[in-house]
């Protein structure tokens, strides 16, 4: 939030990152939530990574680069401060009542990993479109959790 001129506080809107450093991530699919989207049965697990919880709001689609970039900044900054190349992302549509289409999510998805991967990261992402189970050990340390919105 931030305070303007004439005393009224604004909600800041925007993308939303939620982001762990996982000492250990496991998931597995538990059911679809689009009908568009493959069939998937997958389980999967990996240790020390940063794992980001990410929201696309409806405003997000006019700002496509610019979110892209500090996606990938504030990923790159919590996988540096654990010294791993490992990193989880999960769409995690909770965390606004703003939401982008799906197809939007999903772009965003698809360009941050793409773009991790290229500069040497190891990347998971749970499969777009489903509700997961899911367990993590998040670490003690205060940067392990990690809030951000731009």
């Amino acid at each position: 939030m931030r305070f303007d001129s004439r005393r009224v506080f604004i909600r800041k809107s925007g993308m939303k990152l939620l982001m762990f450093y996982a000492h250990e991530w496991w998931y597995k699919t538990a059911s679809k939530t689009l009908d568009d989207v493959p069939d998937v049965e997958k389980e999967e697990s990996v240790a020390g990574a940063a794992a980001v919880f990410f929201h696309c709001e409806a405003e997000d689609e006019g700002k496509y680069s610019g979110i892209i970039q500090k996606f990938l900044k504030n990923t790159k900054w919590l996988a540096g401060k654990f010294n791993t190349k490992n990193v989880v992302l999960h769409s995690f549509n909770h965390l606004s009542s703003s939401k982008s289409s799906p197809e939007f999510a999903e772009k965003v998805l698809a360009e941050v990993r793409l773009r991790l991967e290229n500069a040497g990261y190891t990347v998971m992402a749970t499969p777009f479109g489903y509700f997961n189970e899911f367990r993590m050990h998040v670490a003690g340390a205060s940067l392990a959790k990690v809030y951000k919105e731009f």
